[in-house]
């Protein structure tokens, strides 16, 4: 059973570890085609890998539950981020209601677990990660009732922040786990950076200063895993 554990710690580290890699790539390179596509699939991949192998290690071996709400939180980002692409401003369907009141449903029994289980835990962080995972559910299942010219307006900036939190997220969990010592600061600062990134994406999509095919965008996007 610890040889199990061992694999799988193994594998959620090295999966993170690429993530990581492949995140901050594909922030650095050329924005839209080519580079960018390809390392943000292989992001979404590692990510997938992460929850998977984060999900394995609570259940079977209940180990740190803390670092599942901020991978739940990265995981929903990359995936609705992906989403925001997909659907080119187009209503979502209903399996991406579904996915974000489940995982709404799965945060709140995640409080109920750590009070039930008097587990440790740091309110402040806790309470942050939840409610910018809340804000990000909440908006995507507001989106019935968002006009279709706002949500074609908004692509870009949803994709650029849903990305960019899912990399601050698990940024946080890296460096919470490996500067164990300096919590909560270790935590929360990647967040804090990851919005100020957000917020100079935010200042340059609004004056064009990123040049965007969003047509070859999308072609790329649904040759990966996540197919409509």
């Amino acid at each position: 059973m610890e040889k199990l554990h061992l694999v799988n710690l193994i594998l959620h580290v090295l999966a993170g570890s690429i993530a990581l890699l492949t995140g901050f790539a594909a922030i650095f390179v050329r924005k839209g085609l080519g580079k960018h596509v390809l390392f943000g699939k292989y992001f979404t991949v590692m990510i997938v890998v992460v929850i998977a192998t984060g999900l394995f290690g609570l259940i079977i071996f209940n180990r740190n539950s803390f670092l599942l709400i901020i991978t739940f939180l990265s995981g929903y980002n990359c995936y609705s981020g992906i989403r925001s692409l997909k659907l080119r401003g187009q209503k979502p369907v209903f399996l991406d209601y579904t996915i974000s009141i489940l995982v709404v449903i799965s945060a709140v029994y995640y409080i109920y677990y750590l009070n039930y289980r008097g587990l440790y835990w740091s309110p402040g962080i806790i309470y942050s990660t939840l409610s910018a995972l809340f804000l990000v559910t909440g908006y995507d299942i507001c989106k019935w009732f968002m006009h279709i010219n706002f949500l074609k307006k908004a692509m870009l900036y949803e994709h650029a922040y849903k990305m960019i939190s899912a990399l601050s997220a698990i940024t946080s969990a890296f460096s919470g786990t490996v500067f164990s010592d300096y919590k909560p600061y270790s935590q929360f600062l990647p967040s804090v950076a990851g919005m100020i990134y957000i917020i100079i994406t935010f200042i340059l999509l609004s004056k064009k200063s990123f040049i965007f095919n969003t047509k070859t965008i999308v072609q790329q996007t649904n040759q990966d895993t996540f197919r409509a």
